[in-house]
């Protein structure tokens, strides 16, 4: 039987168990040119919420009645004619909150579980890792000596922007929420500050962490922090927008920033970022880091948690900040 986690209800706010309805059925058919892949884990990211509004957006907005979007990784476990795949393989891909999934095999690549933990492969050498590459390497054109500053900095993907600027030679201060996340980026990412948001002021603490300011700004917060870190920019910064996790859940209009001249005054750039224009070159990302990974130079850190039933609690953690790393579920059971 296949277990589902289907999205019935558009959340209001925060998203709540009765936005998804787990149901059982038979495990689907599969026709000539498609795989079966049985899916072991699934992905739990901040932008699974955006996807929930019935909004334009990058990428179109789920409909009522269908799986719950989700990047996944498995096992090929049936096969007919297909050009690319063959059981046994092990491929990741959006093939949603489910135990098993068809696909003809677009947007699908193989990875080796010999070579990675297989959550790894949604994690720092999947969408997390990729969004962090290019975001903090082309995006903001990171160089050496440059200030960067990181918001969600114990997360899936502020920790890796972190270590791949500190690679690059820079100066990197994350700003992450307790005393736990504080001080996992600086002993064991090689952080050079951190900023507790919880139990420090942050307008001060960024004073003093970047007495001369900051030329890198990768924000995954929005809200407040990314006002305070404009005010912080020297000449020619570059702001990086890769998500607001302070504002998906608002009921109200979103918070911008006030303090945007700042941007003008130091001729600076704000630009967003979505990991799926550079899908392209997701091969070369990869390979850089997994590169760098055997090196020592990059650490992978996965939260992982059990249960298909267990996803509404699961996905809370991604706005309580009840987790360390990347959140991962494992939905296959033993």
């Amino acid at each position: 039987m296949n277990k589902q986690l289907l999205f019935v209800k558009r959340p209001v706010g925060k998203a709540d168990a009765s936005t998804w309805s787990l149901v059982t059925g038979p495990i689907p058919e599969i026709k000539k040119g498609e795989i079966l892949v049985k899916q072991h884990y699934v992905s739990l990211d901040p932008a699974m919420r955006g996807w929930m509004n019935d909004t334009k957006s990058y990428i179109a907005p789920m409909e009522i009645g269908s799986v719950m979007r989700a990047a996944a990784v498995g096992e090929v476990v049936a096969a007919k004619n297909h050009p690319k795949f063959k059981v046994g393989d092990f491929v990741s891909g959006m093939g949603g909150v489910q135990q098993y999934a068809v696909s003809d095999g677009k947007g699908y690549y193989a990875v080796d579980p010999k070579l990675a933990p297989l959550p790894t492969y949604i994690g720092a050498l999947g969408m997390p890792g990729m969004t962090a590459y290019f975001g903090i390497l082309e995006v903001a054109k990171v160089k050496t000596g440059d200030v960067v500053v990181v918001s969600g900095a114990a997360g899936a993907v502020g920790s890796i922007v972190g270590q791949i600027a500190k690679i690059k030679g820079c100066t990197v201060i994350g700003i992450a929420g307790g005393p736990v996340k504080c001080k996992y980026i600086v002993e064991e990412l090689g952080f050079d500050g951190a900023i507790d948001y919880k139990n420090e002021d942050i307008k001060e603490r960024l004073k003093e962490e970047t007495p001369k300011g900051l030329d890198v700004y990768f924000d995954n917060v929005g809200g407040e922090i990314l006002d305070l870190a404009l005010g912080r920019l020297r000449l020619n910064a570059r702001v990086v927008i890769c998500g607001a996790i302070s504002q998906y859940n608002n009921k109200n209009a979103i918070k911008g920033p006030s303090n945007y001249l700042s941007l003008l005054v130091n001729r600076a750039t704000m630009q967003g970022m979505i990991v799926f224009d550079w899908a392209s070159r997701y091969g070369e990302g990869a390979k850089a880091m997994g590169t760098w990974m055997a090196q020592g130079k990059l650490k992978s850190k996965e939260a992982i948690y059990e249960g298909i039933a267990n996803f509404p609690e699961t996905f809370d953690r991604l706005f309580s900040g009840e987790k360390l790393g990347k959140l991962v579920l494992k939905i296959i059971e033993d």
